[in-house]
């Protein structure tokens, strides 16, 4: 809804059922916006319930890594999104590079992205969002060039959803948030840290605060609560919304309560009451201006083909062609109007005088239409010649030039409460009268038919219609709503329709809480009626100025009287009455104003519009309320010949402004007295401002001739300019989004490859890599010791480098493990006595690159040591085994395993590696046998250090037959510690000694 809304028809509406019906968060990012990701998602849970769908300006010619490096911040799953994919909960959805994206139900649907031309792919986006989801729809702008999110932020809002921006001093762009938030429609405006506990807050509110209570007990509360409200918005900018729709104002109370998080409407009247930017918010939610250029381009070109070129080619010369867009928001309709004229001006080869006025009750609106500035989304509706045409290009932004410009007349106008324009050859009034009140509607359609001149054509919305007026228009377009007048009404505007002045006086009133107004209200609307009607029939037309002479308020009707010229709107009454009635009337108030007195003109005559002439009076009134600034009241009295004095007596009319017994008293002024005194000071003013302007003329003349000169040669250099910048800035967005995703994965790599640096610093392992061409491309600090290599000499060939190798094949392999993908292994034997197991394998960063290889060299010295001294041990004939310095046996040879399976320990777990000796020895199997104490007494002695050996001879079973055995213990002397047990068979050993 705007300020005379330009709605679309589908606010405030949820989503149908049988689809996601959870909220879906649209987040628009450009420039910059890669950090303003992170740091939403950062904070977000994985279960808030919403889907979130992340729109971004993507280079089409880079594979984007916002996949991946979203998913680093995030538990949620992130996707691409590809054609026709549904809206998920819990899930981000990616927008792909060279694509458009809109959602259909919970659809989302792919087009290709024009390479050429300027894309707003994030307002066609939140757009298509407001329409599908209405009050579920929730858009986040985050950091960004540009305007684009602008339009569809105002679609969201709209459509009743919520809407977030991201604190510009907090974005490294801040074009993009800066955009949105001059709309004024963000509900939030938050570091991207803290957007994502906001956007939870707002989702789990329902169900949403409702203006009407079920309980009927409530009832005379709310609507005293309710009509506060009205007064409140009324008292603040002389708006009364009880015209408007009740539905359409509650559906905003009741967004703004939720965004608010207001649990009923008596709270919210409290902080209406205390909150002036509240009550400005929600004025402002009352009066969006949803809008657009050549809205609906069917029925506007329609209009072009009949209502234009018809005012176009039956147009006399005479007169000015005037046309009136009330309600016309931000000025895109006006706008488009203009263009349509100006199009049929150019096809007919004529240029008559045109003039359009267009109004609007937000001063706020009027401010920016009359500037012409717009944002890049116009792109979008606007073609490409008529840009060219019409705007130009000021950076990020298009222009309305001057010819257009000129062509229209701004103003501030109540369509409900102020007096209708006249004599209009076109009205277009669309998207407004949906808004208000049925008996609204019949009032605004009565002006606008008041309004419009004889055959004067009426442009409406698609929703709206003429009512009961169909008698009075025919129809030139019933299906886009274009009408012509057949029968002009040239009567006053209804004499019931009380002043705004008076509606004001009776809505200052509040009624008091708990106590029943209906009887008091209905008598006071009587006696004020009353009033109206006495004031209307009796009172003079008049106008209300300030001291400076600006128009206040109209009493009357004041159409004969007052005339709108070309140029720029002014409420200067100079620049209202016509030239007849200037001099004396700033006469007349000059002196009024200085005397504190009323004064009255002599007889005038004025030519009226249908060359009539009217003989009046003017009456100037010094009005001074108490405690204020001194106001000034001019009237204008009709004057009849009833005598000598050209005056009516009091009793035969309505006119008692004269002297006699009770009148007011009045002065009437000399005309020519006056005016010669004052034309005198005006020509000496004149004089001297004469002679100081011409010594400035003749300099500016001169100064002019050069800079015409540089203009013409600055101005041809600027188009040229302004080509090449929108393609630079399109092009830059791309790729500083591009680059920031390619700095994280540098960040992740450099990660990456300082870890396996570590790791191969861990593992001590010689390495070197080469390319396809056998070029070294990196080595750990190990390779030195093989190679004569140092950091220099990366991208020299290996086959250039000594090493200590006794390896003659290496180059060899290198070039069959590149050319054939084949992998060798090799022991091989180096100049320092150090044995290596060396592996060369395939290397490749990615499957379409040649192939090169790396070579490991694994030093496996010690390994064949050990292995070597097993060997040694197992050829021994003793049982053999190494004990730690806690008994656990780490080595044993063949023998030793041999005696353990032949008694009782075939898998070697009593006496085994990894067994415990002294445990076997005190519990286990050899507890039982003779000496075992003895044994394990002497074992612990050599482990202590209280013995440097131990010997003991014993008798033990094998294999039926007792043989003799000797056990020797003996420390290892290593820092390692330990012990070495061997038993040995001295049986025959024995017996020759007995023998």
């Amino acid at each position: 809804m705007s300020s005379d809304p330009k709605a679309t028809g589908h606010a405030d509406q949820s989503p149908s059922p049988g689809r996601f019906d959870g909220y879906v968060v649209a987040i628009g990012a450009s420039a910059g916006g890669l950090d303003a990701l992170e740091r939403f998602f950062q904070g977000l849970p994985a279960d808030t319930g919403a889907a979130y769908v992340v729109v971004q300006h993507l280079s089409p010619d880079h594979k984007s890594m916002m996949a991946n490096l979203l998913a680093r911040h995030t538990r949620m799953p992130v996707v691409t999104v590809e054609h026709d994919m549904r809206i998920e909960a819990n899930r981000v959805h990616l927008i792909p590079p060279a694509s458009l994206m809109t959602v259909s139900g919970d659809v989302l649907r792919l087009s290709p992205k024009n390479p050429r031309g300027l894309t707003l792919p994030i307002d066609l986006f939140f757009s298509s969002l407001a329409k599908e989801f209405g009050n579920h729809a929730i858009g986040v702008i985050l950091s960004g060039t540009g305007s684009d999110g602008t339009r569809g932020a105002v679609a969201i809002n709209d459509a009743g959803g919520f809407l977030v921006a991201q604190d510009p001093e907090t974005a490294k762009f801040d074009g993009m948030p800066r955009s949105v938030i001059a709309t004024s429609l963000v509900d939030a405006i938050l570091p991207p840290e803290e957007i994502g506990p906001r956007l939870l807050d707002h989702i789990h509110q329902r169900p949403q605060p409702k203006v009407r209570p079920p309980s009927m007990a409530m009832e005379i509360d709310r609507d005293s609560a309710h009509e506060e409200v009205m007064h409140l918005l009324q008292h603040a900018g002389g708006i009364d919304f009880r015209e408007y729709k009740p539905a359409t104002v509650m559906r905003r109370m009741e967004r703004r309560m939720q965004v608010r998080q207001t649990p009923d409407l008596l709270n919210y009247v409290r902080l209406l009451s205390s909150d002036r930017g509240e009550l400005a918010t929600l004025r402002r939610e009352l009066l969006i201006p949803v809008t657009s250029f050549f809205r609906d381009p069917d029925a506007f070109e329609v209009l072009a083909e009949t209502a234009v070129r018809t005012i176009v080619s039956d147009h006399n010369g005479n007169q000015p062609i005037r046309v009136w867009v009330p309600g016309v928001a931000t000025g895109e309709e006006a706008y488009s109007i203009a263009i349509l004229f100006a199009e049929a001006f150019e096809k007919a080869r004529r240029w008559p005088n045109f003039k359009l006025f267009a109004t609007d009750v937000e001063p706020q609106n009027i401010e920016v239409a009359g500037a012409g500035v717009f944002t890049e989304a116009i792109t979008a509706e606007i073609s490409p010649e008529r840009l060219e045409q019409f705007f130009i290009r000021r950076g990020n932004h298009f222009v309305v030039k001057t010819e257009i410009r000129q062509s229209i007349v701004f103003a501030r106008h109540n369509l409900l409460e102020d007096p209708p324009f006249t004599r209009m050859d076109l009205v277009s009034c669309r998207n407004l009268l949906i808004y208000f009140r049925p008996e609204a509607q019949e009032r605004a359609l009565r002006r606008l038919q008041y309004a419009l001149a004889p055959g004067g054509f009426l442009f409406l919305g698609p929703s709206e219609t003429i009512a009961n007026l169909h008698t009075d228009f025919t129809a030139v377009s019933s299906k886009h709503k274009i009408y012509r007048i057949l029968r002009h009404v040239a009567l006053p505007l209804d004499a019931t329709n009380p002043p705004r002045a008076r509606q004001t006086a009776i809505a200052t009133t509040p009624p008091r809480p708990g106590v029943r107004t209906h009887g008091i209200a209905t008598d006071a609307a009587a006696i004020d009626t009353a009033q109206g009607l006495l004031l209307h029939s009796y009172a003079p037309t008049s106008l209300l100025l300030n001291q400076h002479h600006d128009l206040l308020h109209v009493f009357g009707d004041v159409g004969p009287y007052l005339r709108i010229g070309e140029g720029s709107v002014s409420l200067d009454l100079s620049k209202l009455l016509p030239s007849a009635l200037v001099a004396v009337a700033k006469a007349l108030l000059y002196k009024a104003a200085r005397d504190r007195v009323p004064l009255r003109s002599d007889i005038i005559g004025l030519t009226l519009a249908d060359d009539r002439t009217e003989r009046l009076r003017l009456v100037a009134r010094p009005v001074e309320p108490p405690g204020g600034e001194l106001h000034l009241l001019l009237s204008f009295e009709p004057v009849t010949r009833h005598g000598p004095n050209d005056v009516l007596p009091p009793e035969s009319g309505p006119l008692r402004l004269i002297d006699g017994e009770g009148a007011e008293k009045i002065e009437t002024i000399s005309l020519d007295q006056e005016t010669v005194q004052r034309i005198e000071n005006l020509e000496r003013e004149l004089a001297a401002t004469r002679e100081s302007l011409q010594a400035t003329i003749e300099e500016l003349e001169t100064a002019n001739e050069e800079l015409q000169a540089t203009n013409e040669e600055l101005m041809a250099s600027n188009e040229e300019l302004q080509s090449s910048n929108e393609e630079l800035q399109s092009v830059n967005e791309e790729l500083y989004t591009v680059n920031a995703e390619n700095q994280e994965k540098i960040e992740i790599l450099n990660r990456l490859n300082a870890d396996l640096d570590g790791m191969a610093k861990a593992a001590s392992i010689a390495t070197v890599f080469v390319d396809s061409q056998l070029r070294l491309t990196r080595f750990t600090p190990e390779a030195t010791t093989l190679f004569k290599i140092r950091d220099g000499d990366l991208g020299r060939p290996i086959d250039d480098f000594t090493n200590l190798l006794q390896y003659p094949d290496f180059i060899t392999d290198l070039r069959q493990t590149i050319d054939r993908g084949e992998m060798f292994e090799h022991e091989i034997k180096a100049a320092n006595d150090r044995q290596y197991l060396v592996r060369v394998l395939p290397y490749a960063v990615r499957a379409s690159e040649p192939r090169g290889a790396v070579a490991t060299f694994v030093d496996v010295t010690t390994l064949r040591d050990i292995e070597h001294l097993q060997a040694v041990l197992d050829s021994l004939p003793e049982h053999i085994a190494v004990l730690d310095s806690k008994g656990v046996v780490t080595m044993v040879n063949n023998a030793w395993r041999d005696f353990a399976r032949a008694h009782g320990d075939p898998d070697l777990k009593e006496i085994g590696v990894g067994a415990d000796y002294l445990v076997a020895c005190e519990n286990g199997r050899l507890a039982s046998a003779p000496h075992a104490a003895e044994a394990l007494e002497g074992i612990k002695q050599v482990m202590t250090g209280e013995r440097s050996s131990f010997c003991l001879e014993y008798s033990a079973p094998t294999d039926g037959v007792t043989q003799r055995y000797l056990m020797y213990v003996a420390p290892i002397r290593h820092v390692r510690g330990g012990i070495v047990v061997s038993h040995i068979n001295i049986t025959s050993w024995v017996e020759r000694r007995h023998d």
